[in-house]
């Protein structure tokens, strides 16, 4: 199999970054966006049109209740339902089709600050998972009643010392990841607690299909492979060119396991790749998860399909009110799991999404 490194289409609509995106439950068909705008997009990628530089995928559903930047988004395995939550310091339990949340899990029983992560778990994903900048991981009954605000957390998580930045879920077990550089696995069956302490803060999470394993973004430029029973580090993925030192960028398992594919807080020049718009382009890079190797460095340009917002999205006010230029850093990724093709999709500060299959 070959990485996909074929831009397919594109997803505009987000005025701010991307922080989150994650693909509809197996096969795949859709694409959830969620951004600093406030909001969240349901797209469909393909597309019949082609107008340049690269086709537009349809934008199906907006969805609009947060008040603050969007930072995590899971999907229900029946399709039906997803979550998201970020900077409101409350988990949305949203319904698809009718675009309205169904639960809001917070208030006076939720995080104390921004919530950075979110999962599904236990039977028929009854369950959802968060971890945020209070340092906590709390456990909520998607079932309970409790009004708008759902009622109080089943289970209260509290060992980490700095923010949970990601969170996992496999049966009965809730993996975390912390800023202190600490990932803790509860058996919340056994009641039972395994450290493994990394020599960086954490910044994300993918546990392998078999759980058994469990690949760590640090924020000392490298990716760790964990063998979760021994804790010991099975393979590292780096590069000298690699930056990721102060963000909060996401590295995934794809191709049926077979890469390990991340973003870089550098971005590229026409030094580093043959790609034409590579000028200020995000890069995206791919190594195979057992030789350890590169197999793929990708330009990812601003885009924008001539909309006419293309400096817009270059440009934010900083602190003394002056603007400064952005860099495009591709912050979060998501692998399309089931369905034809290999194909994955990237997202960060330029606020365009773009789709990348087989060529």
């Amino acid at each position: 199999m070959d990485f996909p490194s074929r831009p397919l289409s594109q997803l505009l609509g987000s005025s701010g970054p991307v922080h989150a995106v994650s693909y509809s439950a197996s096969p795949g068909t859709y694409i959830l966006t969620g951004s600093a705008d406030r909001s969240i997009r349901l797209y469909n990628p393909s597309t019949t049109t082609a107008p340049p530089p690269l086709p537009e995928g349809r934008l199906i559903q907006t969805y609009a209740a947060h008040g603050y930047e969007v930072l995590a988004l899971a999907v229900a395995g029946d399709n039906a339902r997803f979550a998201s939550a970020g900077g409101d310091r409350a988990v949305f339990l949203w319904d698809v089709a009718t675009a309205q949340t169904t639960r809001r899990f917070g208030g006076a029983s939720g995080h104390g600050g921004r919530v950075n992560a979110v999962a599904f778990g236990g039977a028929g994903d009854s369950l959802v998972v968060s971890g945020g900048l209070d340092t906590t991981v709390r456990v909520w009954d998607t079932r309970s009643g409790g009004g708008s605000f759902g009622g109080k957390p089943v289970q209260i998580l509290t060992d980490a010392k700095d923010a949970v930045a990601a969170v996992a879920v496999s049966g009965a077990e809730i993996v975390a990841g912390s800023v202190d550089g600490c990932v803790r696995s509860y058996d919340v069956r056994m009641g039972r607690l395994v450290v493994d302490v990394l020599p960086a803060s954490v910044a994300s999470l993918c546990l392998a299909r078999d759980a058994k394993t469990v690949l760590v973004g640090a924020l000392d430029s490298k990716l760790r492979l964990l063998d979760r029973a021994t804790g010991a580090c099975l393979r590292t993925y780096a590069h000298p060119a690699r930056r990721n030192d102060e963000l909060r960028v996401q590295a995934v398992l794809g191709g049926k396991e077979r890469f390990v594919v991340a973003g870089d807080e550098m971005t590229a020049t026409t030094a580093d790749t043959t790609a034409p718009t590579a000028e200020a382009a995000g890069r995206i890079w791919a190594w195979d998860l057992l030789t350890g190797k590169v197999v793929a460095q990708l330009a990812v340009p601003w885009g924008g399909g001539g909309d006419g917002n293309e400096g817009r999205r270059r440009v934010v006010v900083g602190r003394d009110g002056k603007e400064k230029e952005r860099r495009n850093v591709v912050t979060c990724l998501a692998w399309k799991e089931g369905g034809f093709g290999s194909q994955f999709c990237a997202g960060g500060t330029s606020g365009v999404v773009t789709v990348f299959g087989e060529g």
